[in-house]
């Protein structure tokens, strides 16, 4: 039920970012800065994320073609793996997934990707050019991480008491298991002796 569920959603953001791209490319719109930061501006890119290496060799934007059909494929792995039983988990996995897929069939179909929300430099902080699936592959892993670190009984640091108590009884559990199997096979052993 959640894997249907989470490709509802990556389905659902997939089209938001195919139409986003879609009208950019189309109307090619330029206006102002929004805000004084943000205003949107058609760039194909033939770099990766952000407009990092854009105006790089061919040979680069292959390479970036490859690895994201790995990361696509490494993903949905990690789905139904690592990350079975951790539903916001799996929710972010579907958001990064879209962005992914959204970019790689871009470059797979057009041979760039098609950019056009652009962030002005500030301060230190440099300018880049992104769409809306760079945004999904951002906000995800960053929301990824927190889960991975802080929610739930499996976190790095949860940051309930339950949860660490729950995580620390599966530990004791499984510890106990492992013992138990250790102790299994050091009898067969002695049996066979």
């Amino acid at each position: 039920m959640m894997a249907l569920a989470c490709a509802l959603v990556c389905a659902i953001l997939l089209l938001v970012d195919f139409i986003t791209k879609t009208f950019a490319e189309a109307y090619d719109v330029f206006t102002n800065y929004f805000l004084g930061l943000v205003k949107l501006d058609y760039e194909p890119n033939y770099g990766m994320m952000l407009g990092i290496a854009n105006t790089s060799p061919g040979w680069v934007m292959d390479l970036v073609t490859v690895l994201t059909g790995f990361m696509i494929v490494g993903i949905g792995v990690l789905f139904f793996t690592a990350f079975k039983r951790n539903k916001p988990a799996q929710v972010c996995l579907a958001v990064i997934e879209a962005g992914a897929i959204g970019n790689f069939v871009d470059r797979v179909c057009l041979g760039y990707v098609r950019d056009f929300i652009s962030i002005k430099k500030v301060w230190f902080i440099p300018g880049y050019i992104c769409n809306v699936a760079d945004i999904y592959i951002m906000v995800g892993a960053i929301v990824l991480i927190f889960i991975i670190l802080f929610i739930g009984k499996s976190a790095v640091f949860p940051i309930t008491k339950k949860w660490r108590e729950e995580g620390k009884k599966e530990d004791e559990l499984r510890a106990a298991a492992k013992k138990e199997k250790a102790a299994r096979k050091a009898e067969k052993r002695n049996q066979k002796k």
